[in-house]
């Protein structure tokens, strides 16, 4: 149904009840005008008013009592084993989480796997409500969820309301309103030689999955999987990493507290948190099915191969070198595009996988964006409660710095940051001041290289032509995500969205695609398969082909010919009937197939 569609009977409703006298229209049009209005709203957002969410209590964790900031904010504490927690922007301390064992995994699968058994007979509608539920509780519940996101992460409350709770929510919606469309059993062609058959395939649940997710957002990457997994008839284990383990058991109890009020086993739904040295016997586990892992590229190598062990099918999400193309076009709209380009660039100080890493601009609209930009770059202020936020630690700080200063040797301008940043009033924080860089050129590491920080980079293309513009576009090893930013019409913007070598494109915006669950994943050096969407409610299913009797009630069904029947009478013979069975079926032309079914005919 599309929208004109509703717009075009909705006037033709009131056309209609305008043919009744004034008092007799405004009588008669008012609640059938209300009722179907509603009607239509009901059809669009799926909300089924009877099925009422059911609301359930969490605890968030346990905050410390006291503010202790830490002299070396680590997540290795000296003379322990377990993973310390603090806060990125201040330093302080949050606790400890004792980190898995190979034997505590173990039991983690096996609580999934017992749960799961049962699980698997549940029907959508009863996975729905537990999905409904977690949805209200995520909704009345954001602010808390957020705090936990911003203490843990180091992110603000506005990155933390984008990144955690909008897209979380988008998730839930679009699976409780198209999950099921999703996984019914769909119906497949068949072909003239088979046409007593009909074809299905069903898409059934794996058992128990696994997904190992990066620290940049810790509710919604560990959210994001767990929807998926529950609703396709999964258990699941996520492996949370060791940067934000902090807030994880609380998370958890937000899924699980769905399940519980709905009746089911919460030991469906399991976190874990490990060393990497314990990780490998997750990712090689035989009672895993699938593998999600969202990080980088080094680490996918083993993964990969420890899942190759097991023959455990992978799916990898790796960061990306995104651009964002500004062409000549975009020339009337370059205020509302550096708006877009700052949130994309800055969003969680940088640590966003389909983030914006590269700007590349044709030469008509270069200067004046660049001028938009630098002043708002140079305002951006650094604090929890500011602009741009922490970073989860200061691991890749003399990275980013000798990226920056390698740049400034081949020629960039360097007109803002560039360097960490000691915060005033949190100098234990890991801050990194907001930088822009202008006339980056190609060759340049920091133009190749992810950098996952709050470093903006400016290239100018050559020409205004699709090829040089692309040349630029495609040149590094990524190939996650990109926007394109131009008039409509214009054909340049047509041929580099068809151009771009990337797994996901926004035209005229930023990261939509995600936003709107389309499926989500890269090409090269940005991973493999998919995620979200159809495609990643179906890949955590067996997708298994089923092949019927069309008229198997009527007694039609496959019979072997005499001719081809074991022990084979003739073999020239065979071979003759054979040939004209497979003419019949796909020879190109009548007369071809005429003369098939004769061959068949006389040596039956």
């Amino acid at each position: 149904m599309a929208v004109e569609d509703v717009e075009r009977w909705i006037e033709q409703f009131i056309a209609l009840m305008r043919t009744f006298p004034v008092d007799d229209f405004t009588f008669i049009a008012t609640p059938l005008l209300c009722i179907v209005v509603g009607g239509i709203v009901l059809y669009y957002t799926h909300v089924d008013y009877w099925d009422k969410p059911r609301r359930y209590s969490v605890p968030g964790p346990k905050k410390p009592e006291e503010f202790k900031i830490l002299e070396n904010p680590t997540i290795k504490a000296p003379g322990s084993t377990a993973i310390q927690c603090y806060a990125p922007a201040t330093g302080q301390f949050l606790g400890f989480v004792n980190p898995s064992t190979p034997a505590g995994l173990d039991r983690a699968i096996a609580q999934a796997a017992t749960a799961q058994e049962k699980w698997a007979t549940t029907t959508f509608n009863e996975r729905r409500k537990v999905l409904r539920s977690m949805l209200q509780h995520i909704l009345e519940n954001q602010k808390q969820i957020c705090e936990v996101s911003s203490l843990d992460s180091g992110k603000t409350m506005v990155d933390a309301q984008l990144g955690e709770i909008m897209v979380t929510a988008e998730k839930l919606q679009w699976t409780i309103k198209h999950g099921e469309a999703a996984l019914r059993p769909s119906r497949r062609p068949t072909n003239l030689l088979m046409a007593y058959k009909k074809n299905t395939v069903q898409y059934e649940p794996l058992g128990v999955v696994a997904a190992l997710v990066s620290w940049n957002y810790p509710f919604h990457n560990l959210i994001g999987p767990i929807i998926s997994a529950i609703f396709s008839g999964n258990g699941i284990v996520v492996k949370v990493s060791e940067q934000t383990c902090w807030s994880a058991a609380y998370y958890t109890s937000i899924a699980r507290g769905a399940l519980v009020a709905h009746g089911h086993d919460p030991q469906l739904i399991q976190s874990v948190v490990c060393w990497p040295q314990a990780a490998a016997h997750l990712t090689s586990h035989p009672g895993i099915s699938h593998l999600t892992f969202i990080g980088s590229r080094p680490v996918c190598h083993q993964v990969a191969a420890s899942a190759a062990q097991s023959l455990t099918p992978v799916v990898a999400e790796l960061g990306g070198k995104d651009a964002a193309i500004v062409l000549d076009s975009a020339a009337p709209d370059l205020p509302r595009i550096a708006e877009i380009l700052l949130r994309g660039t800055f969003q969680a100080s940088g640590q966003n996988c389909i983030g914006i890493e590269r700007i590349i601009a044709t030469p008509r609209v270069y200067d004046a964006l660049l001028a938009l930009l630098t002043p708002r770059v140079q305002a951006l202020r650094l604090g929890l409660h500011r602009d741009v936020g922490a970073m989860v630690s200061d691991a890749s700080f003399a990275r980013l710095e000798g990226l920056v200063a390698d740049a400034v040797r081949g020629g960039a301008r360097l007109l803002a940051g560039g360097t960490r940043h000691a915060h005033p009033a949190h100098p234990r924080g890991f801050y990194f001041a907001p930088t822009l860089l202008a006339d980056v050129q190609p060759g340049m590491g920091i133009a190749n290289e992810e950098c996952f920080g709050p470093i903006m980079t400016v290239l100018r293309s050559p020409t205004s032509l699709p090829g040089d513009v692309l040349a630029l576009a495609n040149a590094p090893r990524f190939g996650l995500g990109a926007s394109v930013y131009g008039r409509d019409a214009d054909p340049a913007l047509r041929a580099v969205v068809q151009g771009l070598r990337v797994g996901n494109v926004a035209v005229n915006d930023f990261a939509v695609f995600y936003a709107v669950q389309l499926p989500f994943g890269g090409v090269g050096g940005s991973g493999y398969g998919r995620f979200a969407g159809e495609e990643g409610l179906r890949g955590l299913c067996n997708a298994k082909s089923v092949c019927e009797d069309r008229f198997g009630w009527l007694g039609i069904r496959t019979a072997i010919p005499p001719p081809v029947r074991y022990p084979v009478p003739d073999q020239e013979r065979g071979w003759r009937f054979t040939s004209g069975v497979v003419g019949i079926g796909y020879a190109l032309t009548l007369g071809a197939k005429a003369r098939a079914l004769w061959e068949v005919v006389r040596n039956s």
